[in-house]
């Protein structure tokens, strides 16, 4: 089974795809979506597209996207709110049930700490996906979201047996 993970973000958002046989996870390809330019409208749009492309090439089973949370900037995180909209429109057109997993708890699942750091989490990703290579932190972000949301997949199966 493929999962897709999603770090949402307006200037780069984060994608990863893993798969999933038992109990081993395997890197299947990742990457960032850097939308450009000052209209919201386009930036959105970029984002769906890149989304939409990802989702076809690799055709997922299941998807995640990290929750956002709310900073002092309300224009900001109204912003960061439409582009995490459109990381969970793709994969729900896609008939994808999509997971959603707080910050703080993409961390823990990875980690093993909720407050790890941006290089924590990179380093963990590249030990339990060897060959990944993501091409920056979002994209190694979204990779900890399909860890997260495969380990919680794993253990609902378990809990359902």
């Amino acid at each position: 089974m493929r999962v897709l993970g999603i770090d949402p973000g307006l200037n780069a958002c984060g994608w990863g795809v893993i798969a999933v046989e038992g109990p081993r996870l395997a890197h299947v390809a990742s990457g960032t979506v850097r939308p450009k330019g000052a209209d919201l409208g386009a930036r959105l749009v970029a984002l769906h597209d890149g989304l939409t492309e990802v989702v076809a090439a690799h055709a997922p089973a299941a998807a995640a996207v990290e929750a956002t949370f709310a900073t002092a900037n309300g224009a900001s995180t109204l912003k960061l709110g439409q582009a995490r909209g459109i990381a969970m429109l793709v994969p729900a057109r896609a008939g994808l049930v999509v997971g959603e997993y707080a910050p703080n708890a993409v961390k823990k699942a990875v980690v093993g700490a909720g407050h790890a750091a941006k290089d924590q989490i990179g380093y963990m990703v590249r030990l339990q996906l060897p060959g990944a290579d993501p091409d920056g932190a979002d994209a190694a972000d979204a990779l900890a979201v399909a860890i997260c949301h495969a380990l919680h997949l794993r253990a609902s199966a378990r809990a359902t047996a």
